[in-house]
């Protein structure tokens, strides 16, 4: 079947119904690491679908977005691969370690290895199994199949458990009834889908790309790619399910071409009610329960829902300046530092020295000099004096916008 007409046409009274959720210039922006913008950026980018051509009727692009944002499924159960390639050095447990104190959250100095801040970021990088669960919004279940053993992160009502079978660990916190419960991490096509929407503006081409079989549903595939060059973004492809509307697969592949950087996708799905024993857990005996800052100050505190995580990361980005527009905006920061120190000065060169001396490249100009730090999507150059700037950009869009300020 031939892929379905350009929205390109699309009137200019439904414009602004294809700029979902806009976000001018905050998509791929983390003011963080070089490492943790590469992690965050997970959650921004989706994927390309299985093969299969299946006759279903013409819709149009504003529709598609229309039949996703439609969407209501809260009864589901499936097997979810997540394959994520940001191009990062091979450096052993380095590179996850990294990524974990990206985010601030590891397992030492008496943390949990349960917690799911720093368990999920695992999904980061590598290929990974994941089997899910929901039954409406007070039960969720996510486990990550790992050789010989499990991570389950489990939302029953108030009460959100990690359990990491490895370590024996438990992780508790709780939540108000009725919010879903928080993720370090998106982790279906669904949370991925969600996230590139909010990037759809006048800079960006939306258009259906035809049909595709995912997990042994017929579905229509979204397109998103970019208008502008110079982005590191090549294109966004989404299944959406013809019945339901929902997600399936997602997956970004990079302007550079090659591998796609993010690919997630159901391989077995069923929109069935699960049974209520799914979301049910008990610490096993002998397992070492850690409490979300005790548990009194989990009672008078309840972990954070969803909206409040999007909320406080709008306020963080509130203050950083945005050079460009559309795809090819940087944001920039002052670090308050004086850059990165080379490789050389550096100990261990076969640790953090030897990861920084593989994984940037120094530039000179008007700014002055400093270090781009690459991966296939995510760009960052942190100048000699301490400023940042960092984008879904190339090296040389990223070393433009520093010397001129736009």
């Amino acid at each position: 079947m031939a892929p379905y007409a350009s929205d390109d046409s699309t009137p200019a009274g439904k414009a602004d119904d294809l700029r979902v959720g806009r976000r001018k210039a905050v998509r791929y922006i983390v003011p963080v690491t070089v490492i943790g913008v590469a992690a965050a950026t997970i959650g921004l980018v989706p994927a390309l679908a299985d093969s299969g051509d299946p006759d279903l009727p013409k819709i149009t692009a504003q529709q598609l977005i229309e039949k996703i944002a439609a969407s209501d499924v809260q009864q589901l159960s499936g097997t979810v691969k997540i394959t994520t390639d940001l191009g990062l050095p091979d450096l052993g447990g380095l590179e996850s370690g990294l990524l974990s104190g990206a985010t601030g959250a590891t397992g030492d100095d008496g943390g949990s290895s349960a917690d799911p801040s720093a368990k999920l970021t695992e999904l980061a990088s590598g290929t990974h199994t994941l089997r899910v669960a929901a039954d409406g919004p007070d039960r969720q279940k996510l486990s990550l199949l790992e050789n010989a053993a499990e991570y389950s992160l489990i939302h029953n009502g108030k009460d959100v458990w990690g359990y990491d079978s490895a370590s024996n660990e438990v992780y508790h916190s709780t939540v108000e009834q009725g919010t879903e419960a928080a993720e370090p991490v998106p982790t279906t096509p669904k949370d991925l889908t969600d996230e590139a929407l909010k990037a759809v503006d006048d800079t960006t081409s939306v258009t259906v790309d035809g049909t595709v079989q995912v997990a042994g549903r017929d579905a229509y595939k979204l397109l998103v790619k970019p208008k502008q060059s110079g982005s590191t973004v090549g294109a966004i492809s989404v299944a959406v399910d013809a019945r339901t509307g929902l997600p399936l697969k997602f997956t970004l592949t990079p302007a550079s071409g090659g591998a796609a950087v993010v690919d997630v996708g159901f391989t077995q799905v069923s929109f069935a009610k699960p049974g209520a024993a799914t979301f049910d857990f008990t610490p096993p005996k002998g397992a070492k329960v850690t409490e979300e800052d005790g548990a009194d100050a989990a009672a008078e505190a309840p972990a954070p829902s969803k909206g409040d995580l999007e909320g406080d990361f709008a306020k963080d980005l509130a203050g950083l300046d945005v050079l460009g527009e559309g795809w090819t905006s940087v944001a920039t920061f002052d670090s308050g530092g004086e850059g990165i120190p080379s490789s050389g000065d550096l100990p261990d060169a076969g640790g953090l020295g030897g990861f920084l001396g593989s994984f940037g490249d120094k530039v000179d100009g008007k700014f002055g000099s400093g270090t781009v730090f690459s991966t296939r999507l995510v760009n960052a150059l942190i100048t000699d004096d301490g400023k940042v700037y960092v984008g879904a950009v190339t090296k040389d869009a990223l070393v433009k916008a520093a010397n001129t300020g736009k």
